[in-house]
């Protein structure tokens, strides 16, 4: 099992940056693909990036392209979430996320260790 950390969240102006991290315990951090995942009020979880737990290969959800970076460190049981270019429709509690499936994985039921939540508002 992994249990799962995130911090970074906070109040930032349109335009403005955040780095989220998610820190896990345990010794089988390179055994998971990670993922970001987004919830605003009154919608459902959202796909943001994942990062495979091997080659370090990315995918983003069309929506983040371009402004949002994952990466991680093994060594270091932590991932990241760096997010540029933060619009308003950027707020929302942001997910980190464990899975063992295979091959690039965008739906949250297929991952089976989340984090608490770190809150990210954007003003306008």
């Amino acid at each position: 099992q992994v249990q799962l950390v995130e911090s970074g969240g906070g109040l930032v102006q349109a335009g403005g940056s955040l780095r989220l991290s998610c820190t896990a315990s345990g010794r089988t951090f390179n055994k998971y693909r990670m993922g970001w995942f987004s919830q605003a009020p009154g919608k459902e979880r959202e796909f943001v990036a994942t990062i495979s737990r091997g080659d370090f290969s990315t995918y983003y959800a069309d929506s983040v392209k371009g402004r949002f970076t994952i990466s991680r460190d093994n060594a270091k049981n932590t991932v990241w979430l760096q997010m540029n270019s933060l619009k308003p429709e950027d707020t929302a509690i942001y997910y980190c996320a464990a899975s063992q499936s295979i091959g690039v994985v965008s739906a949250a039921n297929l991952y089976g260790y989340w984090g608490q939540g770190t809150q990210v508002t954007v003003s306008s």
